[in-house]
């Protein structure tokens, strides 16, 4: 009877831990998705932005030596991306190529100026620095005009601010969530385990040792849960990447390392902290109240 009892009790355990473990990973592979949405839309982000041309038009009287000083001054600078310059010649081909007819046979003339097509980094690419930026420039006498369009900078930078916030809530309210679930799991498995921590309790044994099992057993589970969420991100990624190969799931590395590890840790700290508190419960529970 007494060893039927033990199994029965052992394959209860099991299966307690085996359903905390399933709810971690469950919730972690949730928050590792959210996780690759983010990085994803952080690289689209800066993609879009640093599609974003400045032209800078040079006088006419402008000597070769200062296009060759500003051209080695912009490579240098904080916010270049890359620098292109553009000739009046090979802008009138372009533009001809574009309208299909040879415009300066009509005119007579190039109209068109010396150019240089400014990349910037992603964090430049603002209303505010690219103004900046502009104000700078047109500074120097052999720079006639600053052209980019502002409508569309001011637009972009709008948007991914509206959209950062939503999915800075959106992920805060969901892993919120995944808290309150794994929380839930791991006072579900403490709470099995109510009678064995008040009889340590009721023999003399501290609250810190009747914890330091518990939680070092939550975190051997929380490990276990993150590991499982791991290798379920990287079908889903190898997946994705297979399907939809311009999304370049596997373009960085060290950002999926880091998401991973964060998952790791993740995992760690939130059942240490539910498995603190869930036992903290049932120690300062007198004995006729954990049968309620």
């Amino acid at each position: 009877m007494d060893k039927s009892f033990e199994k029965y009790q052992k394959r209860r355990l099991q299966s307690s831990y085996l359903s905390v473990i399933i709810s971690i990973s469950l919730v972690l592979f949730l928050i590792g998705i959210i996780g690759l949405f983010v990085i994803k839309a952080n690289s689209i982000t800066e993609h879009f932005k640093e599609k974003v041309t400045m032209t800078i038009f040079l006088n006419d009287n402008a000597k070769k030596k200062d296009v060759e000083i500003l051209k080695a001054e912009l490579k240098k600078a904080a916010y270049t991306k890359s620098v292109t310059y553009i000739s009046k010649k090979e802008a009138a081909k372009k533009y001809s190529e574009e309208i299909g007819e040879d415009f300066i046979k009509f005119l007579g003339d190039n109209p068109l100026k010396n150019a240089i097509d400014l990349s910037l980094k992603s964090a430049f690419v603002t209303p505010e620095k690219m103004a900046e930026i502009e104000k700078n420039l047109l500074i120097r006498s052999i720079i006639a005009e600053v052209s980019y369009d502002k409508p569309l900078i001011e637009l972009l930078t709008k948007n991914i601010t509206r959209l950062s916030f939503w999915m800075l809530l959106f992920s805060g309210v969901f892993t919120l969530i995944a808290v309150v679930l794994i929380n839930s799991s791991i006072r579900l498995s403490v709470y099995s385990k109510r009678f064995t921590i008040k009889t340590m309790q009721m023999v003399g044994a501290t609250k810190g040792f009747i914890r330091v099992p518990f939680i070092w057993k939550s975190i051997q589970l929380g490990i276990w849960g993150s590991v499982l969420s791991i290798l379920g991100l990287v079908a889903f990624i190898l997946y994705i990447n297979k399907m939809i190969p311009e999304l370049e799931m596997l373009s960085n590395y060290e950002m999926l390392g880091i998401l991973f590890v964060a998952i790791i840790i993740l995992g760690i700290l939130i059942t240490w902290i539910s498995t603190f508190f869930a036992t903290q419960r049932f120690l300062n529970l007198r004995t006729d109240e954990l049968y309620y």
